[in-house]
């Protein structure tokens, strides 16, 4: 190629000046100026390009992939005088001369390395792998140039793209040794791979790896971890446990970085079952295993989880000396924890402390939640303000814990404080705790609270859908359709759009309001706004129809449901057991747990009560009684609802004694009674008359730290007025506005019929008129009584007043007051008045009965007086 340049012919000239070169000097002083500076940048006249200078070498005192330190060059030029002068511009730059020079320094490495470094300095020289390779035999056989060689394989390989493909270079190095009688030394093959992994050629280092095997080269175990590490650092698992397999074939099974680097692998996957089996076969095997491998393993137990496990490591690194991490501690308690296991947690924290290490936050927090998880909200602020009185502050998490413990426990003012203090300690709530507030305030009542929070949180734009779910499941639980309606509108003017959760409150809300039709209208709006309804969604409708007593359109939506291939779910049956045996379709509903319970369903106990339940209220004891021994043998407990049931049922058909046998059973299988378990039966014995047992019971009520309610009371004072005890009925009146229980228009009625029996008008009228002091409205029960009570006691007057009330306050008088004003009248002797009031009841529109009839013939025939049987009970 003959290159001109301004006219001038350089390579005829050049020809020319060959032969006059004697001078030792770069260039000749003839040479044009700008034909020199044309030479001091070759690349423009060779295709090959410049080679770069020498970069920094890397100690390799420590096997790593990730050193970049520099040193300076173990050896100058001038350090070996015997190596030809690098100046020379006869030498001959061909690679067999590179290699043949290389070979004659074979066994003096140092001379080898002086001489290619020097020979890289010439001008024209292009570094082949055949002598990259001889250089790395040479330096190889020599413990004094071990280093080099890296550096030489770290320059080569030193960006992403240098070097040859990983499976031409291991053939020069076979070949060359073979060529040259070099032995082939393992250390260049575990330098080559090494080199590979410290820029991030993974998929070059797994076929330097692969390739070296295929040579029965076998990578050394160190270099093997720093590889597995890598691969496992950028989540390449497969490739990770592809190589170890591939180790694990040849009988290589690595040491405990291996482990740990495997372990570590089988985490990032997800699988720590996997890493549990791979510990515990790597113990088998003996292989010794550092506290950092037990470390990881308490973690992989831990995340399993599997407690006993973590237990036993502990002991297992105590035995061995070693005293556990903070991280691992920290682990370890905090699984216990979740577990539901604070005491373990709590002693766990105190081995930590007692071996040096200080409670840090993550410990305490986790803490916290189990306390609150318990209950125990005092002390989870103790320990909250002991670490802020040790000098640990409080993060968001911490914060978050507490607050939402708080509300879950009631303690909704303590958890707004800590809102309020989080924010003034400079850290920004999140929608959760705002969330976990309003969700407090409402579960309180805190209907204004609630509200003023979630204004905030729409006002600061934190608000999602889930806060507005919140309030909306508030209002449709209740039926509370409007407030539901004006909620949705807003949440969908905010820019906001319903989730298939919102449907599902709107759905509640109207079966909750009795209104299916819109339920249903709903649905198919979800549908529209493609939205797929899952098993809650027809769940909701399917008990909405059950409540409005349409078991029909109810199974029907249930049929809907499974042809549409949606899977029922616990929710779902329990529904449909309920729904059948509130209708009192109980036999159906039973023959449907058994169809359920073959589909895989498995019934709980309350599950097993709807149905009781259900044969109590038909009066069908014998099946009721049935059901709980088919729970029993199924071995689902039965819990204080299923007995009390029983005890009522049994107590509605006068069997005191078996009721007594489920109340004595239920105390005997440790059931914690709750004041209704008392309640069914001390009614039982009020209305049998038998005041002796009912009193015993209530005392072994009171003993046990219950407080009677309203139920109670009713049937003890109901029970006193039977046996004509007024005396001990006023008492528990009186005993019952002491306690701050509200007596009820029943109460009220039952006392002043008790009062009136034994003729006490007077006291029947304080008690009437403390009734109506207390904004207590009379129905036809209480005045049917007064009626009763005056008129036979003569107090026909006073009766007629009664009446006279009646008609203002728009109460009809029912056939029983007719017949105890015309028994009155006719006690009285006012037979024309009882008369007239016989045809004023006809024209009402109120039939005779049985009792009117009698008296109006026998009081004429006989002048008889007999009761009335009128009675509040």
């Amino acid at each position: 190629m003959i290159v001109q340049i301004q006219g001038f012919d350089i390579k005829l000239w050049f020809d020319c000046q060959l032969s006059k070169m004697k001078s030792p000097s770069k260039y000749p002083s003839s040479i044009p100026s700008f034909v020199l500076r044309c030479f001091s940048s070759p690349k423009h006249l060779c295709s090959h390009p410049q080679s770069p200078n020498p970069t920094a070498a890397i100690s390799p005192e420590k096997i790593t992939s990730d050193s970049h330190s520099t040193t300076k060059q173990p050896f100058s030029d001038s350090e070996n005088p015997h190596l030809p002068s690098s100046s020379s511009e006869d030498t001959n730059l061909t690679q067999t001369h590179v290699i043949n020079t290389l070979l004659s320094h074979k066994n003096d490495a140092v001379s080898a390395l002086k001489y290619f470094r020097s020979v890289k300095k010439k001008r024209g020289f292009v570094e082949s792998i055949d002598a990259v390779c001889v250089l790395l035999h040479i330096l190889v056989g020599c413990s004094q140039t071990h280093k080099h060689a890296q550096y030489l394989l770290n320059n080569k390989f030193g960006s992403y793209h240098s070097g040859p493909a990983p499976f031409v270079f291991l053939d020069h190095l076979v070949d060359i040794s073979k060529r040259y009688d070099f032995e082939l030394n393992s250390r260049a093959f575990n330098y080559l791979l090494n080199s590979y992994v410290r820029v991030n050629r993974f998929d070059d280092a797994v076929d330097c790896f692969n390739g070296m095997l295929e040579r029965d080269i076998v990578p050394w175990i160190p270099y093997m971890n720093i590889l597995l590490t890598a691969l496992v650092r950028r989540s390449l698992i497969d490739k990770a446990r592809e190589l170890y397999d591939k180790m694990v074939s040849i009988g290589v099974r690595g040491d405990c970085f291996t482990m740990y680097a495997m372990m570590r692998a089988f985490l990032k996957e997800g699988k720590p079952w996997e890493a549990v089996e791979f510990f515990r076969e790597a113990k088998a095997q003996g292989i010794d295993l550092d506290a950092a491998v037990y470390s990881i393993a308490i973690h992989v137990a831990c995340r399993k989880p599997d407690l006993n496990m973590c237990r036993e490591l502990l002991r297992e690194m105590e035995g061995r000396g070693w005293v556990p991490s903070e991280s691992s501690y920290t682990t370890v308690i905090g699984a216990f924890v979740k577990q539901g296991n604070l005491a373990e947690a709590l002693r766990l924290k105190d081995e930590m402390l007692s071996s040096g290490k200080s409670l840090n936050l993550v410990v305490a927090t986790s803490l916290m939640k189990g306390y609150c998880k318990q209950g125990d909200i005092d002390q989870a602020l103790d320990l909250f303000n002991k670490i802020k009185d040790d000098g640990l502050a409080p993060n968001k998490v911490t914060y978050t814990v507490l607050i939402e413990g708080c509300c879950r426990n009631m303690f909704v003012k303590k958890a707004y404080e800590l809102y309020e203090e989080m924010k003034i300690m400079g850290i920004r709530p999140t929608v959760f705790n705002v969330n976990s507030l309003i969700r407090g305030f409402l579960e309180a009542c805190s209907l204004n609270e609630a509200s003023s929070l979630f204004d905030e949180s729409i006002e600061s734009g934190i608000a999602n859908v889930f806060t507005y779910n919140i309030f909306l499941f508030h209002f449709s639980k209740d039926g509370k359709v409007k407030e539901a309606c004006s909620l949705w509108k807003r949440m969908v003017a905010n820019g906001l759009v319903p989730s298939s959760v919102s449907y599902n409150n709107m759905i509640l809300a109207y079966c909750k309001a009795g209104n299916t039709d819109m339920a249903h209208t709903i649905f198919s709006e979800m549908v529209e706004q493609r939205f797929k309804p899952n098993a809650i969604t027809y769940s909701l409708l399917i008990d909405g129809h059950f409540r409005n007593g349409d078991a029909e359109r109810a199974l029907d939506v249930f049929d809907e449901m499974m042809s549409l291939q949606i899977a029922p779910s616990d929710f779902t049956f329990n529904i449909i057991i309920n729904g059948l045996s509130i209708v009192g379709r109980t036999c159906e509903a039973r023959d449907m747990l058994k169809m359920f319970v073959q589909k895989g369903f498995t019934p709980i106990c309350l599950t097993y009560n709807s149905i009781i339940n259900g044969f109590v209220k038909e009066g069908a004891l014998d099946s009721a009684f049935g059901v709980y021994r088919e729970m029993c043998e199924s071995e689902v407990s039965p819990n204080v609802v299923t007995y009390t049931t029983l005890v009522n049922g049994f107590c509605k058909i006068d069997n005191m004694d078996l009721a007594l046998k489920m109340h004595y059973e239920m105390k005997s299988k440790g059931l914690q009674l709750d004041v209704p378990a008392f309640s069914a039966l001390i009614d039982g014995f009020c209305k049998k008359r038998d005041m002796v047992k009912a009193c015993e019971v209530f005392f072994e009520l009171q003993q046990l730290g219950l407080s009677p309610n309203k139920i109670v009371y009713s049937s003890m004072i109901s029970g006193f007025r039977n046996v004509n005890n007024m005396e001990a009925a006023i008492d528990l009146h009186k005993k019952m506005i002491n306690e701050g229980i509200p007596c009820d228009l029943h109460i009220y009625t039952t006392l002043i019929d008790g009062y009136l029996r034994e003729s006490k008008l007077l006291l029947a009228s304080e008690l009437y008129s403390e009734m109506l002091a207390k904004g207590i409205v009379p129905d036809i029960v209480t005045y049917t009584v007064l009626l009763n009570g005056l008129c036979n006691k003569g107090q026909l007057e006073n009766a007629n007043k009664i009446l006279e009330e009646m008609d203002r306050e728009g109460i009809a008088p029912n056939v029983l007051i007719y017949n105890a004003l015309i028994a009155g009248h006719f006690r009285e002797g006012n037979l024309e008045e009882a008369l007239r009031l016989h045809n004023e009841m006809l024209d009402r529109g109120i039939v005779p009965d049985d009792k009117t009839y009698d008296i109006l013939v026998n009081r004429k025939a006989k002048g008889e007086n007999p009761s009335t049987g009128v009675s509040c009970a």
